[in-house]
């Protein structure tokens, strides 16, 4: 029985963060207390939200919310992977990727599916910063543009 109680909450957990509308993780707390998961602790929510992979983004309100990831594949319209993507830049050497803190690791498997033939080398990310070394320098606006038109705003 406890596992049918836990998948309950895994799952009013996850249809929470769906919403994209709680920012801290008390709001968690309070929202799964309403639904009558009264045991349930800050730091239970803190160590779920880091076990399912969510990070805080933006919303369409512009109001930083937890969510979780999407499973990977291309971003497209709906997707929140391109809130996470804050600048996309070159310096005639490399193609430098800004993201939301936590996000670049996520964003860099994506790209990383891309090819030589995509003008990608090969990617490197830290926190919130991404590395990608483009198949040839010459070409390097041209990885930047393919690569920004993963998030442009449709």
């Amino acid at each position: 029985m406890a596992t049918n109680k836990q998948d309950a909450l895994i799952k009013a957990f996850k249809n929470i963060l769906k919403t994209e509308s709680f920012g801290s993780q008390g709001d968690i707390v309070e929202a799964l207390k309403t639904q009558q998961f009264d045991n349930i602790s800050q730091s239970k929510v803190s160590r779920m939200l880091s076990k399912f992979g969510a990070v805080r983004t933006r919303n369409a309100r512009g109001d930083m919310v937890y969510c979780l990831p999407p499973e990977m594949g291309m971003p497209t319209a709906k997707s929140p992977l391109k809130q996470l993507v804050l600048d996309i830049v070159h310096n005639n050497v490399m193609v430098i990727i800004r993201t939301s803190p936590g996000a670049a690791q996520l964003i860099a498997r994506l790209l990383d599916s891309l090819g030589k033939k995509d003008g990608v080398l090969g990617t490197i990310a830290g926190d919130d910063t991404i590395f990608i070394a483009p198949a040839d320098i010459k070409t390097i606006e041209d990885t930047r543009k393919r690569v920004e038109a993963l998030f442009e705003n449709v």
